[in-house]
């Protein structure tokens, strides 16, 4: 069994490209919005507790499936170190399972997150990005508040791939996550 980790910072692509690696690895996608949204409709706000709750079942049951991966979703701001910690442990929760492990982490220019952020797609799977004058403030506030962008060396894991797709489509990165891990 496959872990993959795709990072990023809003409106990057991250859930498109899982969808993508998706078709071609057979692995399932878990987008991170798939519980935050979730949970936004029981709770009415962002409640991080059930959020990790719901993460972290649907993790422990899926390591004791046979199915060949996993791909999840995750905004990780590199300036929190709390954040840092979680990717590090969620990893460690795999790898402790025997299941290996990958960190994607994708990149664009703001512009093009911009525009992403309106794609028909985003908006049928994120039912609380469909407001796209809250949707966009909270980009630029997160994306002027945090790094989302690991700097050279800071991601020690052994399996890690940067990836700028400003001008890449999904399919294409994918792809060349596929050929780069051997999936």
């Amino acid at each position: 069994m496959k872990f993959v980790c795709i990072l990023g910072d809003s409106a990057v692509g991250k859930m498109t490209v899982g969808q993508a690696l998706e078709k071609l690895t057979g692995f399932s996608l878990f987008h991170n919005h798939m519980t935050i949204e979730l949970v936004l409709d029981v709770f009415k706000s962002f409640h991080i507790p059930a959020i990790e709750a719901l993460r972290f079942t649907i993790f422990d049951e899926f390591t004791k499936t046979d199915l060949p991966g996993l791909i999840l979703t995750l905004q990780l701001p590199f300036d929190v170190p709390e954040e840092v910690q979680y990717l590090e442990d969620l990893i460690d929760y795999f790898e402790k399972r025997g299941v290996t492990s990958y960190i994607v982490e994708l990149d664009a220019t703001l512009d093009e997150r911009l525009k992403r952020n309106k794609t028909e797609n985003r908006l049928k799977h994120k039912a609380s990005k469909r407001d796209i004058e809250t949707s966009e403030k909270r980009l630029l506030q997160a994306t002027n508040k945090y790094r989302f962008i690991s700097r050279p060396g800071e991601v020690k894991h052994p399996r890690f791939l940067q990836i700028d797709n400003t001008s890449l489509s999904a399919n294409e990165v994918a792809l060349m996550i596929f050929k780069h891990f051997n999936f």
